[in-house]
């Protein structure tokens, strides 16, 4: 639903503003367990949902093109302008890949 996604930037803006270091348990626990766990009732999708969050919610995110998947197309872009942080976005395609969610290519099918 939008209201987690909203009200997850939100609390990670909060965070990140109030905080002299980047709490990254805390967002992860946060975001994935309280914001989203609440709605998933099964114990191994909450499981899937903090080990997802974990590839974003980790120091090396800051890292200039750290990898979120397998794949090479999708990585964290270097710091730069607005425009060029929305030029990386528009390369990237329309239809994810099912291997950015680290799972097989046939699972498309």
């Amino acid at each position: 639903m939008n209201s987690d996604f909203f009200m997850s930037q939100a609390q990670v803006k909060m965070f990140l503003d109030q905080q002299p270091d980047v709490p990254y348990t805390a967002l992860n626990y946060l975001v994935a367990e309280i914001n989203y766990g609440g709605r998933v009732t099964d114990d191994k999708d909450v499981e899937l949902i903090k080990s997802l969050l974990k590839r974003y919610f980790c120091p090396d995110i800051l890292r200039d093109e750290y990898k979120l998947s397998l794949l090479d197309l999708y990585y964290a872009p270097k710091e730069g302008t607005l425009q060029q942080t929305m030029d990386y976005i528009n390369t990237l395609p329309l239809e994810d890949d099912p291997e950015i969610f680290g799972l097989h290519p046939n699972a498309n099918i």
